[in-house]
């Protein structure tokens, strides 16, 4: 989910379909946990513990440590008797990516007013953003404020209204007004959207301005302390970055405390619109005098790789369409140490949403029968990265694009207690519904609302990039529900981890991770492909859904 001393190795391009079996790691040798007695839970803690074991250094995207979790996740598929469906037979996908590194030297961030120059601290409070455009840039320009960068002229919503942002650099809050309903509101507060309009608007930089409730979510300090931690985007043929908007020629991150230093002499207290964010009232202006925003990025190429494999459909017509089964096996590698600890192992994000993967792959592999439509097991790179791996597949799949009818993803599902619900994300949006409701019944599972609608995840995660290429997709989290009642609170102990755990190295293997939940989990996705796999139709978007009529307008319900 769209946050390392960066480990400057070279990478192994190990392309065999069938790989050796990676050494085991210490921790794989150690007795299961209470919490895993079925079979099909000590396969899952099993995998939890091997891509969550130091050894890996934290699989981040293009490191041997991702290797080493790619090569494991190879194998799994070989030994259950899936077919590689990556590049040239194997198991692999070639991501070709562009890696940035901040650098310290020559970052600033100068305000320029009223015949005085003010300059804010790198790190405590800004930092430059990464520039996969060129290796260094320095721009000296007006300024001016658009509340949120939203433009969304069929929500009533403009907030370039009287302004003109040709040529000046944007200072903006991050989201989107409350009073979008939540598909909009997760629309419209990606910050790839938001680059987006003020590139077609005519910026020529831009400044990210935290709020004290985002900050909540995100403290500035956890966020800055990762600050020399590698950024990645996809490389295109011609090697220049995909999605890097090169007409923004600067930007930089403040954090909600300098933000009165940078409305400063405006008119406008910096707490006072913050209280405007919240209520919905932000109005643009032209801040006073120009900014300088300067910073240095040492750019080069890199490289990863998804890994996919293939469970050929029963049915000889619908055998040519596939269902997407996707978890995300990258997390963020080695960074600032945290109670002497470096490594960032990512066990609940998302080593044990590949692992619920794997099991469900293993479930419908061994089935006596097939569902009639395909099936894709793809771990995927990059998420951290901004869902590259995805977005890379989903662009460039290794099956034709139009047979993929649909995507199920799973992404950190925080089980720490047990519980009796999933929380499906997305289920709102298309026919996937149905399917969803007959395997939740059958398996005995119950469906629970998103506890936290505001932290948009459905943008968040691997989901989004087939949901871009028109494919209805659901993304399958843990759930709220207590397994008993006056049970510990699984809500509670989300919330909980999102504010301690959460792109920490306590996200690891000594969690109490509830292995027979995660089971019941890996039963449920398995029925769900069966279901979606043996339906006479493919699923559709709902007549009038917001990401339907975007993306797919040509393929929603009549």
């Amino acid at each position: 989910m769209p946050r390392n001393i960066s480990l400057i190795l070279a990478l192994a391009c190990l392309t065999a379909c069938k790989p050796n079996p990676a050494p085991a790691p210490e921790t794989s040798t150690q007795a299961p946990s209470a919490s895993a007695s079925s079979n099909e839970a000590k396969r899952i803690e099993a995998d939890v513990r091997y891509l969550a074991d130091d050894k890996l250094e934290g699989r981040d995207t293009g490191t041997p440590g991702y290797d080493l979790a790619a090569e494991y996740v190879a194998r799994r598929y070989a030994e259950m008797g899936l077919k590689p469906a990556g590049d040239d037979g194997t198991f692999f996908q070639r991501v070709p990516l562009l890696k940035a590194l901040r650098q310290e030297q020559g970052a600033a961030f100068t305000i320029d007013r009223d015949g005085s120059k003010v300059s804010l601290t790198f790190r405590d409070e800004f930092l430059p953003s990464l520039n996969y455009n060129a290796p260094s840039h320095s721009l000296t320009a007006a300024a001016v404020f658009v509340g949120q960068g939203v433009y969304a002229p069929e929500l009533g919503q403009d907030d370039f209204a009287g302004i003109d942002v040709r040529g000046k650099i944007a200072v903006l809050f991050p989201g989107a007004p409350a009073r979008f309903d939540n598909d909009r509101r997760a629309f419209y507060s990606s910050g790839t959207q938001k680059l987006r309009t003020l590139s077609e608007k005519g910026a020529v930089g831009v400044v990210f301005v935290g709020t004290p409730e985002h900050e909540e979510r995100g403290p500035w300090a956890n966020y800055a302390a990762k600050w020399s931690m590698p950024g990645m985007r996809l490389r295109a043929e011609d090697g220049t970055g995909i999605d890097t908007f090169p007409q923004l020629k600067a930007g930089a991150s403040v954090s909600a405390a300098a933000a009165k230093t940078v409305f400063a002499g405006s008119g406008h207290e910096a707490d006072a619109l913050f209280k405007a964010a919240a209520d919905g009232q932000l109005k643009a202006f032209d801040l006073p005098g120009t900014l300088t925003l300067a910073g240095r990025t040492r750019v080069e190429p890199a490289e990863s790789r998804n890994v996919v494999a293939r469970l050929d459909g029963s049915d000889s017509a619908l055998a040519r369409e596939f269902i997407a089964y996707t978890a995300h096996l990258d997390h963020i590698g080695v960074g600032a140490a945290v109670n002497g600890d470096s490594i960032y192992n990512g066990a609940l994000d998302n080593a044990l949403g590949v692992a619920v993967m794997l099991e469900a792959a293993k479930e419908l592999a061994d089935a006596a029968t097939k569902p009639k439509r395909s099936l894709l097991f793809i771990a995927l790179t990059g998420e951290e990265k901004g869902l590259l791996g995805a977005e890379w597949f989903a662009s460039h799949p290794t099956v034709p694009r139009n047979d993929l009818v649909a995507n199920i993803n799973m992404d950190m599902p925080v089980l720490l207690v047990p519980g009796k619900d999933v929380v499906p994300i997305g289920l709102e949006h298309s026919t996937l519904k149905t399917a969803l409701d007959t395997a939740a019944k059958e398996i005995g599972v119950g469906l629970s609302a998103d506890p936290f609608p505001e932290e948009v995840v459905f943008v968040r995660s691997d989901q989004y990039a087939f949901v871009r290429a028109g494919i209805p997709a659901v993304y399958l989290d843990g759930g709220v529900e207590p397994a008993s009642a006056g049970g510990a609170s699984p809500k509670e102990a989300l919330d909980k981890f999102l504010r301690t755990c959460y792109h920490q190295p306590c996200d690891d293997a000594s969690q109490p991770i509830q292995y027979e939940d995660a089971a019941r989990l890996a039963r449920l996705n398995a029925r769900i492909g069966t279901l979606v796999g043996d339906a006479a139709e493919r699923p559709k978007w709902n007549k009038g859904d917001f990401f339907g009529d975007r993306f797919a307008p040509a393929s929603k319900s009549p």
